[in-house]
């Protein structure tokens, strides 16, 4: 029910979510254990589509497995079949009307609440389903399906009304100019993927809490944390329609939504090959559409450490490997590719940098001595296997890892390739994975390498 207009509301202050260290013994410790317990004892669980409020089962499943033990899955998924995307289409169309005229304190007050029960009461949840589905161990899911994810609420909310207060300074005498910032003409495409659960719940989350519709196709491999992300979301007070459900077969399901007459925007997260891939799809079919879609995406890379002859040694080792090799290196921010100074090289980052790495704990999320888990399936564990075998025949050398175990879940070892030329093919490619390689420059080539550098990324 709609609130009295009888007042100007303004949306309390908000602040980035405090996060939890999960200390042996901490209560929150206790806590995430037990969710993991609790969620290790019901799995597997079942997954349906969720189309204008009501549960849909197609009858054609698909699995999520665990990747730190394959064996097992943690979810069966209903796939969307056509019929399901169009109603799905259909029904967010229906439901657009009664959500953007929905007061905007009234869709804030809903998505400041779904931030509470991440917050709080499904944080734990959560964090277990992003651990076990995805591979994550405690401090990742932390900072992604807890914290982000309710960052991402709360700031969204706070930034909309920031921009909804933009109106224009001056007006003409005996006028009053207005503006309102008004959702899309027609439904928004959300295209998540597997490594953040917080990202799961944003790329749906933002276009609705300006007043769109949305179809939310999640990632195969993140389905279960994804399906919780959407129940928080109806139990803080979505109408059925507005953000519809829809897990299958990605070439499929987003296949038929851009090529809809009313689609209206694409908000995607994965790799680069298919956002340029679904851009020229979408451009292709510009004449079917009754508007201009907009495309938002974010993907991919060869993000990289220049590490300077005057750079603190041991602050630039810390950070190389984290940024190498938390969460397995399957983030579009993780280092792949290390630019170090000959004269800091030889002078102790080079040991110090293999040092660290040796003793990094590999194996599954539950374990919390892990500071690595699996990779997130069978092709990333293929695929990137296959790159440092590439690497080892254009010549780079080993200096760490290269190897991987995949007899009960999909792991890799922390890999380092040291290589002579700064054009290889793991400089160059994104390989998305616990892989960095290394080339090691000569001070004086400092200014000439930045071009390089840039030259090369992705």
């Amino acid at each position: 029910m709609a609130s009295a207009q009888l007042g100007s509301f303004k949306v309390p202050l908000v602040d980035n979510e405090p996060l939890k260290s999960y200390a042996p013994g901490s209560p929150e410790r206790r806590a995430l254990e037990a969710a993991l317990v609790e969620m290790e004892q019901q799995l597997p669980f079942e997954v349906p589509c969720i189309v204008n409020g009501k549960e849909i089962r197609t009858g054609k499943l698909a699995k999520q497995p665990i990747p730190s033990d394959h064996a097992r899955h943690l979810c069966s998924y209903h796939e969307a079949d056509s019929d399901a995307v169009a109603a799905a289409i259909e029904g967010a169309l229906v439901a657009k009307a009664q959500w953007e005229a929905m007061p905007w304190n009234d869709r804030a007050a809903i998505f400041l609440r779904a931030a509470e029960l991440v917050s709080g009461k499904y944080r734990y949840k959560l964090m277990a389903a992003t651990m076990l589905g995805q591979g994550k161990n405690a401090w990742q899911a932390e900072i992604d399906a807890a914290a982000e994810l309710t960052d991402f609420f709360r700031f969204g909310v706070k930034y909309v009304e920031e921009l909804y207060s933009q109106q224009p300074p001056k007006n003409t005498a005996g006028s009053w100019n207005r503006v309102e910032y008004r959702p899309l003409e027609g439904f928004v495409l959300a295209v998540s993927p597997f490594n953040f659960t917080a990202i799961g719940g944003n790329l749906p989350g933002a276009p609705a809490l300006v007043g769109n519709v949305v179809v939310w196709k999640p990632s195969p491999a993140a389905t279960y944390s994804n399906y919780l992300v959407y129940r928080i979301l109806t139990e803080a007070g979505v109408p059925s329609g507005v953000i519809q459900f829809v897990p299958g077969p990605p070439l499929e399901v987003v296949a038929q939504c851009i090529n809809h007459p009313d689609f209206a925007a694409l908000h995607f997260t994965g790799s680069t090959l298919v956002f340029k891939k679904l851009w020229k799809d979408i451009a292709a079919n510009v004449d079917k559409y009754k508007g201009y879609p907009r495309i938002v995406g974010e993907t991919g890379g060869k993000n990289f450490h220049l590490i300077h002859r005057s750079a603190e040694i041991r602050n630039a080792v810390l950070q190389s490997v984290r940024g190498a090799f938390e969460y397995q290196g399957q983030k579009c921010s993780a280092l792949s590719r290390l630019y170090v100074s000959s004269s800091i090289w030889e002078s102790g980052f080079k040991n110090q940098f293999l040092s660290e790495i040796a003793a990094i704990k590999v194996g599954p999320p539950q374990d919390f001595r892990n500071f690595m888990g699996p990779v997130i399936g069978r092709h990333a564990f293929d695929k990137i296997l296959h790159y440092i075998q590439k690497a080892k025949d254009a010549g780079g050398e080993i200096l760490i890892g290269g190897t991987g175990d995949d007899s009960q879940g999909y792991f890799i070892q922390p890999t380092v390739i040291l290589t002579k030329d700064p054009r290889s093919v793991t400089m160059q490619e994104e390989i998305f994975g616990p892989v960095v390689t290394v080339y090691v420059y000569q001070d004086d080539q400092f200014d000439d390498l930045l071009q390089l550098i840039d030259d090369t990324s992705a």
